[in-house]
């Protein structure tokens, strides 16, 4: 048992993020915890809720930052093509696989491209993101199954090795899955991978899933939403199964794999655990953890220069490692 503390908000970040911070107010675990759905209708009231702000929020980005939004379909799957007005030469023969987050249930639609405009605007590279189904409807393996089949119909007009799949949170579960899974089908690896704060570990095993319960604004802790879409998402299949909970998986042949987390992010330990198996498979990984940042804050603070200095040193990994 940990006695009560105070914790101050780091002295050693950017103006901007400090004031992230403090804006927001103290995370309410006993609140957050509370979240448990009876029935279908209650996930779609909080889907419905989240999505109606995200959808907002992204279409203002759609107007403020340089991109084309073009809706298609590949094997049937939804997806939309991300395209930067100004194309960096180094990535014109690069396509970026964008898998959005949000616990296997939230963020479809047109709030499924958020980070895909960043990624698009401050690489200047082509991204293509996968709406795939989502809870409460479609449990696993349905979004793992979207996420293949949208690779395989890429691979029929590209070679592998020009593309990059990744995403965050739950977006990067699906990412490590799909390998797992195209090395069971014989499917080529992607050029390289992105993993930011993956979701990796569906259980409550991470040691920060309990040192940072409180201290990440956006999570909170894991009783409430991860556990019950974590419970949902799996139905009966064991949550330590590697196509579910990737940390579990084995590595080896994986691509050059970029890794971001902060020092409060819930599922730091995710992170780091991911990072130490691909490192031990001898797969070349970075992982960058930033100071004062909880679960993806280089998303919902992405004005700050934290979160432009993460897609920066994406780039620069990406432009050392693709060829």
């Amino acid at each position: 048992m940990i006695a009560e503390r105070t914790v101050p908000v780091p002295e050693d970040i950017s103006i901007g993020l400090r004031d992230y911070i403090t804006s927001n107010l103290q995370p309410d675990v006993k609140a957050a915890s509370q979240f448990k759905p009876e029935s279908g209708a209650e996930w779609k009231e909080k889907k419905n809720s989240v999505n109606s702000k995200r959808i907002v929020k992204t279409q203002e980005l759609m107007k403020q930052l340089p991109v084309n939004i073009t809706l298609s379909k590949i094997n049937g799957v939804t997806v939309r093509y991300v395209t930067p007005h100004d194309v960096d030469e180094r990535h014109k023969d690069h396509l970026f696989v964008d898998i959005h987050g949000g616990a296997f249930l939230l963020n479809e639609g047109d709030g499924s491209i958020q980070e895909s405009m960043y990624i698009a605007t401050r690489l200047k590279i082509p991204v293509v993101s996968i709406d795939y189904r989502t809870l409460p409807e479609h449990p696993f393996p349905a979004p793992l199954d979207d996420v293949v089949i949208v690779y395989q119909g890429l691979l029929r007009e590209r070679h592998a090795k020009s593309m990059i799949l990744g995403g965050t949170s739950a977006g990067g579960n699906l990412a490590l899955a799909s390998l797992l899974k195209f090395r069971e089908l014989g499917i080529a690896f992607p050029g390289a991978l992105y993993l930011g704060t993956p979701w990796s570990d569906l259980t409550k095993t991470g040691d920060t899933q309990y040192t940072n319960e409180g201290l990440d604004r956006l999570l909170v802790g894991n009783e409430g939403l991860l556990s019950q879409s974590a419970a949902l998402y799996a139905g009966n299949h064991d949550l330590l199964m590697p196509l579910i909970s990737p940390v579990y998986g084995q590595y080896g042949s994986f691509p050059p794999t970029y890794l971001v987390t902060g020092t409060r992010d819930l599922l730091l330990s995710d992170t780091v655990r991911v990072h130490r198996k691909l490192r031990q498979a001898s797969v070349v990984a970075e992982l960058n953890v930033y100071e004062g940042m909880s679960h993806a804050d280089y998303l919902y603070a992405a004005d700050t220069p934290e979160s432009r200095q993460v897609y920066a040193e994406l780039n620069d990994f990406l432009l050392r490692h693709m060829h």
